[in-house]
């Protein structure tokens, strides 16, 4: 997985259509994990979060609406996006959806290019720097599509490895990241780096920041990581 690379999640018990998502949304530049039912989404999204859940209302046994129900009511999986696909054309069905969750839904047969703008749209809201926004926190204002940072004015020089830190950092000020979390947003969870190597990459990030004075953002929080703010 290439690092700071958007994870997408499609949970299609239709093979075919399952493949024409998979495919059209590593073609817009995802990372996509695939699942055939709910139970096997449940799973997957234990084990490797995504970003984004792109999730079919009618499949059997556990339907996409009791999937949506189960991730909106945990804390550590509610904030993920949820786009719903259903044939279900009717307005109560629609709001069914909506009110179980669902950040967005979608009505079969669909434009897979409008589909793909959606995602994105979703995405904004919970991964601005992978759709080249500008982030600002306090005095630091970091521009994901030209790859600049400053503070107070003042250009900084960042390597790209402490740039992708500071980007996840500034989406989520004031969250904890576990070393192993920064790790698998960072380098990416495909690439073994030692859990060591981010705390030097932090110090190499806070030198950064604070080249022109100022009191240093990162703060250690012991036995947990590190958080901005």
């Amino acid at each position: 997985m290439a690092a700071d690379q958007p994870t997408v999640l499609v949970v299609e018990d239709e093979h075919a259509q399952r493949e024409v998502l998979a495919y059209n949304l590593e073609a817009e530049g995802f990372r996509v994990i695939k699942a055939e039912n709910g139970e096997e989404a449940l799973l997957l999204v234990e084990e490797d979060m995504p970003d984004i859940i792109v999730l079919d209302w009618m499949m059997p046994n556990l339907s996409g609406i009791e999937v949506c129900r189960r991730l909106k009511s945990r804390p550590e999986t509610r904030s993920i996006p949820i786009i719903m696909l259903s044939a279900r054309s009717e307005e109560v069905d629609k709001v069914r959806g909506l009110e179980t969750g669902a950040d967005d839904y979608v009505v079969k047969p669909f434009s897979v290019v409008e589909l793909m703008a959606r995602v994105r749209t979703q995405l904004r809201r919970v991964r601005p720097s992978t759709v080249g926004l500008r982030l600002e926190y306090e005095d630091i204002v970091l521009d994901a599509e030209t790859h600049k940072v400053s503070r107070s004015e003042h250009p900084l020089k960042l390597g790209p490895t402490e740039f992708r830190l500071l980007s996840t950092f500034m989406e989520k000020p004031g969250r904890v990241w576990s070393r192993e979390q920064l790790l698998d947003r960072v380098w990416g969870r495909d690439i073994y780096v030692d859990t060591r190597t981010v705390d030097v990459h932090i110090g190499r990030l806070r030198k950064a920041l604070t080249q022109h004075g100022g009191p240093d953002p990162v703060r250690t929080v012991r036995g947990a990581g590190y958080a901005l703010g």
